[in-house]
């Protein structure tokens, strides 16, 4: 008995101490040779159109062949991007987009998506476990560039990100694990 009284006062104060220590974490960090987004940015702000060529791109740390988050595009990758649909109009491009999409098989796009994401979760922790509410806090942040490319040349370039991430997600199910059995039977039964 003494034992049994032992191992449950040793449970409590394990639940009470330590229970923000025990929730799961995350970390998502793509290979990259910048380590922040200001560092991205500064790279990508050192590209210079109609003079940067591959090779200085190379050395900024845009090259396919090393960096695993930047992919080669080819001018049909091209076109999808700049003309989605029949709402917009070549005409309405920027010329260099225009010659990178005349240029046909000599141009090529470099596409840059690097994210980097921190994953805490906290709140209760039986609660998190049993999935009844579970509580996370994501931050990090992201880059995208595209580099349109024409005879070892860059022609255009534009970026997006976001600097700063920082989103909180909560998920409740009121019946908790049982939530994910009904929806499992759900799939089970229908064709």
């Amino acid at each position: 008995m003494k034992k049994l009284l032992l191992l449950s006062c040793a449970l409590a104060m394990l639940f009470a101490v330590g229970c923000a220590s025990m929730h799961s974490s995350g970390h998502s960090v793509a290979k990259s040779p910048w380590p922040d987004f200001a560092a991205a940015k500064a790279a990508f702000d050192g590209i210079t159109p109609g003079q940067t060529t591959i090779a200085e791109l190379r050395t900024l740390g845009f090259d396919p062949y090393v960096n695993p988050n930047v992919r080669i595009l080819n001018y049909l990758d091209i076109q999808n991007r700049f003309l989605p649909n029949q709402s917009v109009r070549l005409e309405d491009l920027p010329a260099p987009v225009r010659q990178s999409l005349d240029g046909k098989e000599s141009s090529v796009a470099y596409e840059l998506d690097l994210t980097v994401v921190n994953s805490q979760r906290y709140g209760n922790l039986a609660m998190d476990m049993l999935a009844f509410n579970r509580k996370t806090h994501e931050t990090g942040w992201n880059f995208k560039a595209l580099i349109l490319l024409n005879h070892d040349k860059v022609l255009y370039k534009l970026w997006s990100g976001q600097p700063n991430l920082d989103r909180y997600e909560q998920k409740k199910k009121p019946l908790g694990p049982l939530q994910e059995i009904d929806g499992a039977a759900r799939a089970v039964a229908l064709p």
